[in-house]
């Protein structure tokens, strides 16, 4: 049995090396990316429900961004408290600035896509960047960073949506390091020609991109998955880019309590079931090495079976991995995070095991 469990082990070290090395590495090593400007007009898309003080925060960033041709379209999705005055008081004070007022829709109550589909149809540019009413931009030149990466051809652009640091907190790592991940991921497979998700803190696209596949309408029984479902189903090696020169950043606070971030992970989790069978399959079969990885190991090594060759492909996937991730962390300002590897992993992937259990007995909460 224990040999068996060895040539298992094996197996799943091929796998793990092969995604880090083989996939993400395209993301790891590739050169820094260079911000040429582009003379296109952008429509910045920001879409809040209950967010006054985000969006009394944020939206003076935003419209103070330094590009020659833009506008940004406030969407108001039916707010209770006072986010549609603080809209209508911008909507005053900047020029550029385009309120869109939802009202609830018995059909599509409290569905964001619905009120996202308007927001989309009023924007009077051609070019849409897209980021959340909790994001904030890293400087005057997010516009210009994400929009220098459309050609003529690539007319999706996938960012990068971090999150802010907080001293001394085990769980921040966690989350910025699970950001960190996904981020790998996505930007990696785009590189390889099969772009799969991205994130709405962050993300930009030609119009007739959202027009092509009729918007939300093969999803928008689902609540969540505006950003990711959406470029699953629209994006390919031929229309797609990433941006992550440290410009093109955004940024919000993470969530403080490990309830508030499980709830979130929910969500996100029960939104990739709705993914391409393919894509599925990939993400499942690197999360499913992860834990395998983790379980095989602590078993050959509790009973010391070729405990040399064990820990020697320990030792190597590790080493794999943590220059991968090494390397990734620094393109995207994390480079903290690659000092708390691999515990952060250990956490995160017992973390994704009881999402994905969880969500089986109990259905998790979307949209505000």
């Amino acid at each position: 049995m224990l040999i068996l469990i060895l040539y298992f082990f094996i197996a799943i070290v091929a796998i793990q090396i092969a995604y880090y090395l083989g996939v993400f590495g395209k993301f790891a090593f590739a050169k820094a990316q260079k911000i040429t400007p582009k003379k296109i007009a952008v429509s910045v898309i920001v879409c809040a429900k209950n967010e006054e003080e985000n969006v009394a925060k944020y939206v003076p960033l935003l419209a103070e961004q330094n590009y020659p041709d833009f506008e940004i379209v406030l969407i108001d999705d039916a707010s209770s408290d006072n986010t549609l005055e603080l809209f209508e008081a911008f909507e005053q004070q900047y020029s550029n600035i385009r309120l869109v007022k939802v009202q609830n829709n018995e059909a599509f109550w409290g569905n964001k896509k619905y009120a996202l589909t308007l927001g989309i149809k009023a924007a009077k540019k051609e070019y849409l960047l897209f980021t959340d009413a909790d994001c904030f931009p890293t400087s005057k030149d997010w516009i210009t960073a994400m929009s220098s990466q459309f050609t003529l051809h690539k007319t999706i652009v996938l960012g990068y949506g971090g999150y802010e640091k907080i001293a001394n907190s085990f769980l921040n790592k966690i989350i910025r390091f699970e950001t960190v991940l996904t981020a790998v991921q996505y930007f990696s497979w785009a590189k390889a020609g099969h772009p799969y998700m991205g994130v709405g803190r962050n993300l930009a696209y030609k119009k007739e991109e959202f027009f092509n596949v009729n918007g939300f309408i093969n999803h928008i029984q689902v609540r969540s998955g505006d950003d990711d479902l959406f470029i699953n189903e629209a994006a390919n090696g031929k229309n797609t880019t990433i941006a992550y020169a440290p410009e093109s950043f955004t940024y919000s606070a993470p969530k403080t309590t490990y309830k508030n971030w499980f709830t979130q992970k929910r969500r996100h989790v029960a939104t990739a079931k709705h993914y391409k069978t393919i894509d599925q399959f990939q993400l499942g079969l690197f999360f499913s090495s992860q834990l395998l990885f983790i379980i095989l190991a602590a078993i050959l090594l509790a009973f010391q079976f070729q405990w040399i060759l064990v820990l020697s492909l320990v030792g190597l996937r590790y080493l794999c991995a943590w220059i991968t991730i090494g390397f990734s962390a620094g393109k995207l300002k994390e480079k903290d995070l690659k000092f708390w590897f691999p515990i952060v992993e250990i956490a995160l992937v017992f973390t994704q095991l009881n999402v994905f259990f969880t969500n089986i007995f109990s259905k998790p909460v979307n949209w505000k």
